[in-house]
């Protein structure tokens, strides 16, 4: 009779754990714009490949571990605040010839499909929209870690993708080919639990 108690109890236990543990699966995250990074580079008439800086990005990353395919990830880019490092590139950039940011002042990231590439890598899909257009765009990521952040005392994750765009997509073509049409894209990022 103890010994059937006994089961009967550990039964329990097991199955309460089990319920927040399938639960937990999903987690969701907020992107912290202090540390994150996107970064863009492209080559100047075949001498050099300059970048440009987009700070501040904001967004929502769900992450579920047990079935990457059910993750997704939304981000929000203000391109307003794009920075060269080159005063008169950046204004230039800000022009009507390039984001046009006073009519166009964010890009978006939305996922479509998320797949697990082994070995903590990922694709994921989505439909990126610049200056008023949308594109479907792949991004290649590597989960960096997930766990508690030391400072914060909350849940965490890190990834870093990269990605290429043709900049004449969102019709943002001034001196092609001479200035090359591919775009390369480089984005680092940490998200806290929301």
């Amino acid at each position: 009779m103890n010994f059937m108690k006994k089961m009967s109890v550990a039964a329990v236990v097991v199955s309460a754990l089990y319920v927040p543990f399938s639960q937990a699966a999903t987690s969701t995250y907020e992107l912290d714009p202090t540390h994150t990074s996107v970064v863009v580079s492209w080559e100047h008439f075949g001498f050099s490949h300059p970048t440009a800086f987009i700070p501040n990005a904001s967004g929502e990353l769900k992450f579920d571990s047990e079935h990457p395919e059910k993750s997704t990830v939304n981000v929000t880019l203000p391109v307003t605040q794009i920075n060269t490092f080159v005063p008169k590139l950046t204004e230039e950039f800000k022009a009507p010839d390039y984001f046009d940011v006073a009519k166009y002042p964010t890009a978006t990231f939305r996922s479509t499909k998320v797949t697990a590439k082994g070995d903590n890598t990922f694709e994921v899909e989505g439909n990126l929209t610049l200056k008023g257009i949308t594109k479907p765009v792949t991004l290649q990521a590597k989960l960096n870690k997930q766990g508690e952040q030391p400072m914060l005392k909350k849940p965490a994750i890190g990834f870093d993708a990269t990605g290429t765009i043709k900049r004449s997509d969102f019709k943002i073509d001034k001196y092609v080919p001479a200035v090359s049409d591919e775009i390369q894209l480089t984005i680092s990022t940490e998200a806290h639990a929301k």
